[in-house]
């Protein structure tokens, strides 16, 4: 559904999808070694089990059941990187970003991002929640005692409230790959985006600039995007280099 090959080449962090709402084991292990010949850091990203929508619908569940299929998605990609250090690919899983639906409600609903945030800590305590900014899962993640790295998206429109305003809306989503950069660097600045519903002006934190790899234009902004902020000075690292540094001025993209 991607060109991993060549978004590979331009990102320093990527999310591969864990066989819930997209990929499959040889997928999982394919991206762990593109990562690892480019020296990108690798997180999972776990899903609704809904291919046939993308991740993109809500499921209904249980606290204990999201705390399962996160623990056990995460735990497939960190099964499947060990193999790949076996076949001789640097690559370590650094990070958790949730995907689509599961993601937006954890953006709002605190239950739901403790129930996250307590499957990546008993996976791994060590592990990065790349979440939203302003988001519960953020404020989950962080009083789960968990490294942080808040996200703001290139590729999509905010409401007032700094949630993502939804794909249903007609222009939520930005294609335009100059309309992505300017919006990127709006974001990665600490400037002001305009809200979708009210207007208002949104200020977010950007640790981490996401572009969604699932459309057409997905290389062209990510080049983009990546080569707009360091004209403008911004530094680029993977998450783990970013936590580590701990200071302004870094981004991962």
């Amino acid at each position: 559904m991607t060109a991993d090959a060549e978004l590979m080449d331009i990102v320093t962090s990527a999310n591969v999808a864990c066989g819930g709402h997209a990929g499959d084991e040889n997928i999982m292990v394919a991206a762990c070694a593109l990562a690892a010949a480019r020296g990108v850091s690798v997180g999972s990203h776990p899903g609704y089990a809904d291919k046939p929508g993308f991740g993109r619908r809500v499921i209904p569940m249980a606290l204990d059941e999201i705390e399962t299929l996160v623990a056990s998605q995460t735990g497939a990609l960190l099964g499947v990187a060990g193999l790949a250090r076996s076949r001789g690919h640097d690559v370590a899983v650094t990070h958790c970003k949730p995907h689509g639906a599961l993601n937006n409600v954890a953006c709002v609903d605190a239950d739901v991002a403790a129930a996250i945030a307590r499957a990546v800590r008993a996976v791994d305590p060590g592990l990065i929640m790349l979440a939203p900014a302003a988001s519960e899962l953020l404020k989950a993640a962080e009083e789960a005692g968990l490294a942080t790295a808040s996200e703001v998206f290139a590729d999509r429109a905010y409401m007032a409230d700094g949630t993502l305003a939804p794909r249903a809306m007609a222009g939520s989503v930005i294609h335009d790959a100059d309309a992505a950069i300017e919006h990127a660097l709006r974001l990665a600045s600490g400037a002001p985006v305009k809200a979708f519903d009210t207007g208002e002006d949104v200020v977010l934190r950007a640790d981490s600039i996401c572009v969604h790899g699932d459309k057409p234009s997905a290389v062209a902004q990510a080049r983009g995007v990546r080569d707009a902020l360091l004209a403008e000075g911004f530094v680029l690292c993977t998450l783990p280099e970013l936590v580590a540094e701990n200071k302004g001025g870094l981004g991962s993209v």
